[in-house]
């Protein structure tokens, strides 16, 4: 073999060894990332997601809370604890718990008390299921003494829930149950069906709240800059921002532990980017800081408010703590249904927080779409979705059970 042969084996043979090099060091670093990611820790925080997930209770008071847990709430904070009560095996009481306050973006707990009105909605479709019907007594003991808020939300029941045997009980949303809550992504450019506004709407019929589906011209543009407007001042509110990060868990060890609160999920990452995103951020906390998450936030906002295809608010006279949960339970009837109909949507209600910062728009919203003193509990964008959000942390329904 003359020389030159000999050098062209030598060239290729360092290229092969070169570029093997290479590949091994990458894959060396990307299994590093996902198993930092947690690719390989069973993610016991999506346990609640398993239809079969109830059966485990003998107790049908708990096969009901053990779906109710799915529902969503404010900051994913399932700020709810349940009371089975000891001497009537159909009745359970449900409470806030004082724990899982969101503070700095929720001051007044109205977004909270609205949660509570999510997990009966979804307790309610879950009874039905079964073959029971659920009937909830709404402050059975007196409303909160708002100058004691947490003592009072640890000692009196937001609602007694009576089950009762019930062979006409049906629904035909309980698959929607198990489906995400809330998509952020761009919607369709398809737009809502009479058939799908009036199923819609139907919920409201019988609630004390009301529900307007909005879709013509000058209200999609000014609901949506409200929501953009919204999402902007909170991104520069230190102390939501604050509140924020200390509810986001970026690992499958530390979302088994949290079983509530921000995970990548909320972002829309699922799968093998679910885990390398992980990875990434728990290597490099830097990628997600404050700033890049607030630019973030304000992208995603203005994409998904630019395909949308209609907005919904949920209102009431006042702004009782009754009301707050009535809003709730509509909220969650309006949500379960739009998913049951194919659609999805995604709440856009930071404009109706009431921290100082967001004074201005709040009044803006309520001048113009609560003329005669209603409250605006809800905002919410509805479409068809391009892209299906994954299921994100929920609670051991044992979590839940609460002693007085």
């Amino acid at each position: 073999m003359n020389d030159v042969v000999v050098k062209k084996h030598r060239a290729r043979r360092i290229v092969l060894i070169t570029i093997g090099s290479v590949v091994g060091v990458l894959v060396l670093g990307l299994g590093a990332i996902l198993t930092t990611g947690g690719i390989f820790v069973p993610a016991a925080y999506l346990q609640p997601w398993s239809a079969t997930y109830y059966q485990q209770f003998s107790d049908p008071r708990m096969q009901v809370v053990a779906q109710a847990v799915l529902a969503p709430s404010g900051h994913n904070m399932q700020p709810w604890t349940v009371q089975p009560d000891k001497t009537d095996p159909n009745v359970l009481y449900l409470y806030t718990d004082p724990t899982r306050l969101t503070p700095a973006v929720d001051p007044l707990a109205r977004q909270t008390m609205v949660s509570q009105g999510t997990f009966l909605a979804y307790l309610q479709v879950a009874a039905e299921h079964l073959g029971y019907s659920a009937s909830f007594d709404l402050f059975p003991n007196g409303t909160y003494d708002e100058t004691d808020l947490k003592t009072s939300m640890s000692e009196l029941p937001v609602a007694r829930i009576t089950l009762a045997k019930d062979l006409s009980a049906k629904t035909n949303d309980y698959a929607s149950l198990f489906l995400s809550d809330t998509n952020r992504s761009p919607y369709s450019a398809a737009s809502l069906t009479t058939a799908q506004t009036d199923g819609l709407t139907a919920p409201a019929d019988s609630s004390p709240a009301t529900l307007s589906i909005l879709s013509d011209k000058q209200d999609m543009k000014t609901l949506g800059d409200f929501g953009i407007q919204g999402t902007l001042i909170e991104t520069k509110y230190a102390a939501a921002t604050k509140e924020s990060d200390a509810v986001f868990f970026g690992t499958e060890q530390a979302k088994n532990e949290a079983r509530s609160g921000f995970a990548v999920e909320g972002q829309g990452a699922s799968g093998f980017m679910k885990y390398f995103l992980q990875g990434l951020l728990t290597i490099d906390p830097a990628l997600n800081d404050d700033a890049t998450g607030a630019k973030n936030a304000i992208a995603l906002t203005a994409a998904g408010v630019a395909h949308t295809a209609a907005y919904a608010l949920i209102s009431t006279p006042r702004n009782t703590r009754t009301e707050q949960v009535q809003a709730g339970i509509l909220y969650a009837q309006f949500c379960l249904h739009a998913r049951t109909l194919g659609l999805v949507m995604q709440p856009l209600s930071q404009v109706l927080q009431e921290y100082p910062t967001m004074a201005a728009p709040y009044a803006a919203i309520h001048a113009e779409y609560a003329p005669d003193g209603q409250t605006i509990q809800m905002l919410v964008r509805i479409g068809t979705p391009t892209t299906e959000y994954p299921v994100t942390m929920r609670r051991d329904a044992n979590s839940l059970v609460h002693t007085p």
